[in-house]
């Protein structure tokens, strides 16, 4: 049997999109039979990630096997829990609970991040988040089960801590959702606190005015400029002393890349995530390869790095499998780039941002911005169908993402 080399770590996320078929594609065309490429997750299935701050959390995947097989790679089970980059294998714990490993000529780190939890009095036990699918889940069963209680005010009130991206989307989006649970004539109040002297601070001025329209329309507060001290079952309490009543507090402050990270020595940002080359080989490894949300890359020559997003991630994914093949074979690797930087945010009924640049310069908004989420939301970044030359083609590092 061929060595597995090429092991993408889990879970399968935007993160990984076009590494492993970007691999096959390489190994098709120089005919290699004696290499092949292994996926470790802990399920063959893209999560859609992106999309957790919306309802009906359970339907937001794609299966990925029929995909595996297709492009032939070897899908194995389990969760990643150390690596040995000396010894190049992989141990991990497989769906029956057994301790296993795989041996790697190139690894593929693709494990993602999660939301980073600092050390807040209550926050492990009573904050909700949108990171992971089952988090996710355990929120939206939660806001159902809210009809079961009394209507009042700390029933009716839900805390977003974090005016960040995924704050903005989960905090707009949460009037709807309420609504379609505790009726169309519901008092609802929802609050995002946020550390950002004004509202949107984090995303720049140009989108600014959109979330202010949005927010106003679904009746979103802000709390800018304010910190959350601590979380209990009955609210938080913030910096000011303040103490807000509600039974659901979101957190959405801030990622960390994945503790795998921590197995491969090499220099970090603040995120946790490896210092990569132009092709993104990690800075010091000569085996280990990190993309997506474990990863920082430089984007362009004018000093500006990959965004723990589905944009960065998804041609980093094909850059990452590209160069860790081309390495095996002898070919020349591609040097990842990607100056042009947008960003599309959802704000709920009112519609959504687009806007181009590292400035964000607002191009679309309103509905006609809401019409390209949609698309994003979609189609883009959801895995290709089934058909090994559509894959292999998607696969391509060299396709303009926008």
């Amino acid at each position: 049997m061929p060595r597995p080399w090429g092991c993408s770590l889990g879970p399968i996320g935007a993160n990984t999109k076009g590494a492993d078929r970007r691999t096959s594609l390489l190994l098709d065309q120089a005919q290699r039979a004696d290499l092949s490429i292994s996926v470790l997750a802990p399920q063959p299935e893209l999560r859609i990630r992106p999309r957790f701050y919306e309802a009906d959390v359970h339907g937001m995947k794609a299966p990925l096997g029929d995909l595996f097989e297709a492009v032939g790679i070897h899908f194995f089970p389990g969760n990643a829990d150390s690596i040995d980059t000396e010894g190049r294998s992989v141990s991990y714990t497989d769906t029956h609970g057994q301790p296993q490993h795989i041996a790697y000529d190139r690894l593929i780190l693709a494990a993602g991040s999660q939301v980073a939890r600092p050390a807040v009095p209550g926050l492990a036990e009573h904050a909700f988040d949108v990171d992971q699918m089952e988090s996710a889940m355990r929120l939206e069963q939660h806001l159902v089960d809210l009809a079961a209680l009394p209507a009042s005010p700390t029933r009716n009130t839900v805390v977003v801590c974090g005016g960040g991206f995924t704050g903005i989307e989960t905090a707009t989006e949460m009037p709807t959702r309420l609504r379609s649970i505790l009726g169309a004539d519901a008092a609802l109040r929802v609050v995002i606190v946020d550390r950002g002297a004004q509202v949107g601070a984090a995303l720049g001025e140009g989108i600014t005015p959109s979330i202010v329209a949005a927010c106003e329309q679904a009746g979103v507060e802000w709390l800018a400029g304010a910190s959350v001290l601590a979380v209990d079952a009955a609210g938080v309490t913030l910096d000011n002393g303040e103490h807000i009543a509600s039974n659901t507090v979101i957190w959405t402050v801030g990622v960390k890349a994945s503790p795998l990270t921590a197995h491969v020595a090499g220099e970090r940002d603040t995120f946790g995530r490896l210092k990569v080359d132009g092709h993104l080989k990690v800075l010091g490894q000569e085996h280990v390869y990190a993309t997506g949300d474990t990863a920082w890359a430089a984007v362009d020559d004018l000093g500006n790095y990959a965004l723990m997003t589905c944009q960065h991630a998804i041609p980093m994914g094909r850059h990452a499998g590209n160069n860790a093949a081309a390495d095996l074979l002898g070919l020349q690797p591609v040097l990842y780039r990607q100056p042009k930087y947008v960003t599309c945010l959802d704000l709920g009924d009112w519609g959504a941002a687009f806007s181009e640049g590292w400035e964000r310069e607002l191009k679309l908004h309103g509905q006609e911005g809401k019409a390209l989420k949609r698309q994003i939301n979609s189609v883009w970044i959801y895995p290709p169908a089934a058909d090994r030359a559509l894959a292999l083609a998607a696969a391509d590092p060299m396709i303009a993402i926008v």
